[in-house]
């Protein structure tokens, strides 16, 4: 395979920056002899250092010469036209992939929120693709042009600021329409900072709903948490740092003590994530500025020991003004239980009563 000189360059600038562990030494002794391997171990060349390896014998070199061979892969395996949605790293560069590099450095025009940012992306992996913006106050602009260009053949993609790609950015619209418009659109999984913090929180994980980011006004903040609170999922939220001790406050007010965590900065130097119930957590921020990024996670809801008794008194008192739809979302939600359990303890209440 011919490599071009952009490739070259994108090559040699990877394998640069695949770096090896604090700690980790050249494996060539002063004669610039490789070191003999054997049985898993490296034997100390002249110079007495020696070079971590792993179980099949590699060192560090051929994890870089590895990878290169990967790049170049991949590399040629890029083809267009058509729509790449490439997720990018949410503050560790290095968790970059070796697909999305390659589809950087083959597109012909490559669309991201803000393209100052995104130059700093660029410039670390030597990408010299053009940079064009594409955000929610340019989007209805931009969208024929991207038409446009996709018709005439190009390789455009779609990046954000950090993470994948319409998940809390815009990009739904693009993709619908050029869906519409007949031409291919490919994603690329990637970082995530939902997926990232889920997973680390401790949290049920088998089901989870992405909230995003919650109203900015307490009321309409507390509304909406009402509308999500009989979700039967762990929620994650996104926070701007000046409404985190707010946000926090009013999840403890309408959810009570469930389980939650904080996640701050994540995959980043000061990465943190603080793990108790949401009344703790909101104590802890209270007062105190915030700092970095963060995500919320909240547990789902728990369900109480009230027995099918309770239940039954509470409703008949419920029943008396209320139609039991309401009154078993109004017992649900007062005692903690699942509302098909309430509903179904209403029916029989109601047979009795009928009969």
């Amino acid at each position: 395979m011919t490599v071009d000189k952009d490739r070259q360059g994108l090559l040699r600038d990877a394998a640069g920056r695949i770096r090896a562990p604090a700690g980790a030494t050249d494996s060539r002794d002063e004669a610039g002899r490789e070191p003999e391997v054997t049985a898993g171990k490296t034997i100390a060349g002249a110079s007495g250092e020696r070079d971590p390896v792993d179980e099949y014998g590699g060192g560090f070199d051929a994890v870089i010469r590895a990878a290169a061979r990967e790049l170049e892969r991949q590399l040629g395996g890029v083809r267009g036209p058509g729509l790449f949605l490439v997720a990018t790293p949410i503050g560790n560069l290095g968790d970059i992939t070796l697909r999305a590099l390659a589809v950087l450095a083959r597109a012909d025009v490559v669309y991201c929120e803000d393209t100052r940012h995104s130059r700093t992306l660029m410039q670390h992996f030597a990408l010299r693709a053009l940079l064009r913006s594409y955000h929610e106050h340019n989007a209805a602009a931009q969208r024929p042009r991207i038409l446009d260009e996709l018709a005439a053949g190009a390789s455009v993609a779609l990046i954000s600021d950090a993470g994948t790609p319409l998940i809390s950015d815009p990009g739904y619209k693009l993709v619908r329409e050029v869906v519409e418009a007949g031409h291919t659109v490919v994603s690329l999984p990637g970082a995530s900072a939902v997926l990232t913090a889920l997973t680390q929180a401790g949290l049920p994980t088998d089901a989870f709903y992405f909230a995003g980011f919650l109203p900015a006004r307490s009321a309409a903040r507390r509304a909406r948490l009402h509308e999500l609170k009989r979700i039967e999922a762990t929620l994650v939220f996104y926070e701007a740092t000046s409404r985190v001790a707010d946000a926090l406050g009013d999840l403890a007010f309408v959810f009570g003590a469930r389980a939650a965590a904080v996640a701050r900065e994540l995959t980043k130097l000061h990465e943190e994530v603080r793990r108790d119930t949401l009344p703790a957590l909101a104590n802890d921020f209270a007062g105190q500025p915030g700092r970095g990024e963060y995500a919320i996670i909240v547990g789902p809801p728990v369900e109480t020991d009230a027995s099918d008794q309770a239940i039954a008194a509470a409703l008949r008192d419920a029943l008396q003004d209320m139609r039991l739809k309401d009154a078993a979302k109004a017992v649900a939600d007062a005692l903690g239980v699942a509302r098909n359990r309430v509903y179904e303890i209403g029916l029989k209440l109601k047979g009795e009563r009928e009969g």
